[in-house]
């Protein structure tokens, strides 16, 4: 299990992903009351099961009973309107003239400015639309030609605006709403949805109410509810809701009814343990905090009850709250009761003191570390003088902690004051946060933490800097001196192997400018670019700069090596001859930039003393206790805890 579940798709739910829907599913295939084509209910029956026809007991029109895969948005029963998504993007009138203050030939429509050709304004102006008033002065008129004008061609004299060419051209108007639906429609990856989505506004669909199933997944009922108002349930509710099915069945579906509800049961209580039971089925996987999502994956790792298994949990109580490592732990003991063995990479003492045998790795990071100094019982590892975590786990540790504001000065800075709709779990909310001093956000897994930051904060201080509207499900933000907010988190910071510490933490650039201005690289004409190992000419040809080699092993998965001809290095034998010798130093203490990105952070600090904007760099990782990376080292490699470094 990892660190840092990766975050689902639009389709994917609390139910779909934990798996409980496909019995809920079941359940309701087999065991409810199906609706007829004549709008008549009918009770349960076997036929279902035994795949034969039904037959309304009211109007006697026959007709098929519907499958499990009937009740799957992904599948036959998604929304015809919303495709099982539940949502629908429309466009946002509101977004598509910022402000109306300009002219259209100032630029008032944005959508034409960014999405489209500007000729849109010449083509607005043979519509019979003033382009060179303020837009607030157009008429009603006028205005919806903007918004929702015809798809006319007209014959223009178009002048481009950066040539001053003209030229004749007949050519399509596209309305303002029309340019943003059009350039959705064509949108082919994230870097395209972006450009287009400022424009747009998602709400639930107006058809299946966001609950994502067609109509008649939702007319089939059981207990006296359909399958939308059943994954509305927590899954506590749920659970108890469940237990009552088979009492309703009639005596040839009972025994078939407890099957049902046995196997979803015992897929749910592990889930409960987990401290999961404030989730309804319906909740999009992807607004499930990173803890929520490590606790359901776990969850799907040890549903089918194993022996003799090794099962590896990597720092599962990342996102955990003290109090929900009881539920962690009890899962950790069922495993062990099982017959299997448990390793965990983990630093929080209190899952540490449930170890019986602790490994610890160090003493230090990077070059200094990599030596096995505790591997014995855990009575004995915490009375080992040479072990750094057994005074945390004793509670022995000086665990020093900074002087706090006085309440009376607390906001004396200013004020970030939120307001919100209610979401999800999360009730209406009024919250205060003082400028200029360290706030904590802190409660039990599930209590609304991400929902408040991430959902919430996050998007309307943006909006706030962007002047755009505010989102869902902000009411309300304002600020004192907070102008901007950056996002600190475990996403991955590099995309692919070209991506190092160097580049991502900003030396990179400099480095490459500092070894452009050495004599030895002003004699040979090269550029700051040329010692980019991504596209500049000194990078290594064999491997085009990202110091490995794939092999194609045909059926088998490929294989990363590291590249023979520059040693990992990306560089070729030019680069290696350009050598800088730091200020106050001799030709020996002269290294190429290859050199420089072999060194650790903090013996680059020492060998980079001279270079101001590169100490800066280097010295503030060092302080985050990142000082053992290398600056060629690729961040793809780097744990979560190191991204967020």
């Amino acid at each position: 299990m990892h660190q840092r579940p990766p975050v689902p798709g639009v389709r994917s739910t609390f139910g779909t992903s934990t798996e409980v829907l496909n019995s809920l599913r079941l359940a309701y295939s087999r065991l409810g009351h199906h609706m007829c084509p004549n709008g008549h209910e009918n009770p349960p029956t076997i036929d279902v099961a035994l795949d034969l026809a039904l037959h309304c007991t009211t109007c006697g029109v026959e007709f098929t009973p519907p499958s499990a895969e009937s009740f799957a948005f992904n599948s036959e029963g998604a929304c015809p309107r919303c495709e099982g998504t539940g949502i629908v993007r429309t466009v946002d009138e509101s977004t598509l003239v910022p402000n109306e203050s300009l002219s259209i030939d100032e630029g008032a429509v944005a959508p034409w400015q960014n999405l489209m050709w500007s000729l849109m304004k010449d083509l607005a102006r043979e519509m019979g639309v003033r382009t060179n008033v303020p837009f607030r002065e157009l008429t009603p008129d006028e205005r919806e030609i903007v918004f929702h004008g015809p798809a006319e061609k007209k014959h223009i004299f178009y002048v481009n605006e950066k040539s001053n060419i003209a030229t004749e051209m007949d050519f399509t108007y596209y309305s303002a709403v029309h340019t943003v639906e059009n350039a959705l429609s064509k949108v082919k990856d994230e870097k395209g949805m972006k450009r287009v989505e400022k424009f747009l506004h998602e709400a639930d669909c107006p058809e299946c109410h966001g609950t994502r199933l067609s109509e008649l997944a939702r007319s089939t009922t059981v207990r006296g509810i359909g399958l939308d108002e059943a994954c509305m349930l927590p899954l506590a509710d749920l659970l108890e809701w469940v237990a009552g099915i088979p009492a309703t069945m009639p005596d040839d579906l009972v025994a078939m009814a407890r099957q049902i509800v046995d196997e979803l049961t015992v897929t749910a209580r592990r889930l409960l343990d987990l401290g999961l039971g404030y989730l309804s089925l319906d909740r999009a996987s992807a607004t499930l905090s990173t803890g929520e999502r490590q606790r359901v994956q776990l969850a799907r790792a040890v549903r089918n009850r194993t022996t003799g298994v090794l099962y590896v949990l990597d720092e599962p109580s990342i996102g955990l709250h003290p109090a929900n490592l009881t539920g962690l732990t009890g899962v950790v003991r069922d495993l062990l009761a099982d017959g299997n063995s448990v390793l965990v990479v983990d630093h929080d003492v209190a899952l540490l003191r449930e170890a019986d045998w602790l490994i610890e790795i160090g003493p230090g990071s990077g070059q200094a570390g990599g030596n096995i100094v505790i591997n014995a019982p855990l009575s004995d590892a915490i009375t080992n003088p040479a072990s750094g975590i057994a005074p945390f786990i004793t509670g022995q540790a000086d665990v020093h902690s900074r002087k706090t504001a006085d309440s009376a000065e607390i906001f004396e800075h200013g004020t970030i004051r939120l307001e919100t709709a209610p979401i999800h779990t999360v009730h209406a909310l009024d919250v205060a946060i003082p400028e200029q001093r360290l706030t904590t956000v802190t409660g039990v897994s599930g209590s609304g933490k991400t929902t408040l930051v991430l959902e919430s904060l996050v998007p309307a201080l943006r909006s706030l800097a962007d002047s755009a509207p505010l989102p869902r499900p902000a009411t309300s933000i304002s600020t004192g001196e907070a102008q901007r907010v950056v996002v600190v988190d475990s996403s991955p910071i590099g995309s692919n192997v070209r991506s190092t510490v160097a580049t991502y933490s900003g030396v990179m650039d400099e480095l490459r400018r500092v070894y452009a201005r050495i004599p030895q690289a002003r004699e040979t004409g090269l550029k700051a670019g040329d010692f980019s190992y991504n596209t500049g000419s000194l990078r290594c040809a064999h491997c085009d700069g990202t110091g490995q080699i794939v092999l194609d092993v045909q059926f088998l998965p490929d294989v990363d090596i590291v590249c023979t001809e520059c040693g990992g290095s990306r560089y070729g034998e030019q680069a290696r001859a350009i050598r800088r010798v730091p200020r106050g130093g001799s030709d020996d203490d002269a290294l190429s930039l290859p050199d420089v990105l072999a060194l650790t952070v903090e013996q680059a600090e020492e060998a980079c003393a001279d270079l101001p904007k590169v100490r800066r760099h280097l010295h503030l990782l060092a302080e985050l206790g990142l000082g053992y990376l290398t600056l060629g080292e690729a961040t793809t490699a780097l744990s979560g805890a190191r991204h967020s470094g």
